[in-house]
């Protein structure tokens, strides 16, 4: 396989990778030349570093349009480095982040509000009251008017009001994060529609050049084949 080194590193790359300075915009070829200043544009580097470059314009863009990056700016950064999809990502950082407290609300939450909870609690009531009236007939140990049970639904009424708070609190920080989440992953389509038009700019530039050269050679072959007419004349 054909390779060549590269100016910048003076690593060897295949030479499909080989851009010339040439057909990089003006833009990242000064953050080049801060790095690299004795890279010109008749020199050559590979299509790997012209990324990186290309990632670093973006992270300068995007810094000079936000201010100060966050750690939501930074991760998606990260994630489009990496080539990396954003939302596996997120969804293990969510559960490390998760703390048995939240975990545990979480739970109480759903089941609290379920069908589930309220055919059971049902149930418990209706078996409570026939033991004691049919089975026991009222001489177990809560006959009727059921104090023990009015106790354990006061204590349930009473834990009620905490745990509704509770599972509101965790439904707004699950919003909050819904919402973080929709943030990164919409930065993330921008930067990679900016990668994209990176890319597709090189292209029409590269392709344009090949074009310029070829007619180039075109108006050579013909003038040179006029020359020759002129002398067979």
């Amino acid at each position: 396989m054909e390779t060549f080194h590269s100016d910048l590193s003076n690593k060897e790359f295949p030479v499909s990778e080989r851009i010339s300075g040439k057909f990089v915009r003006k833009a990242i070829l000064d953050l080049i030349q801060k790095d690299y200043p004795q890279f010109t544009p008749d020199k050559f580097l590979s299509l790997s570093e012209l990324n990186i470059y290309r990632e670093k314009h973006i992270e300068g863009s995007l810094a000079k349009q936000v201010g100060k990056l966050t750690e939501l700016d930074k991760t998606v950064i990260e994630s489009l480095k990496d080539r990396t999809t954003l939302t596996d990502k997120l969804k293990v950082e969510e559960k490390q982040r998760l703390t048995f407290g939240q975990r545990v609300a979480d739970h109480v939450a759903s089941f609290g509000g379920s069908w589930t909870f309220i055919i059971s609690f049902g149930v418990f009531l209706f078996l409570w009251i026939s033991l004691n009236v049919f089975w026991l007939v009222n001489k177990g140990f809560d006959p009727y008017p059921f104090i023990l049970l009015n106790l354990i639904l006061s204590t349930i009424a009473a834990l009620q009001a905490p745990v509704i708070m509770m599972s509101q609190n965790r439904q707004e920080e699950k919003d909050r994060e819904r919402s973080k989440k929709d943030y990164m992953v919409n930065l993330k389509s921008e930067l990679e529609i900016r990668m994209l038009h990176e890319k597709i700019d090189h292209l029409i530039i590269n392709e344009q050049q090949e074009v310029l050269e070829i007619h180039k050679v075109q108006i050579e072959m013909l003038n040179d084949i006029l020359k020759r007419i002129e002398k067979v004349q």
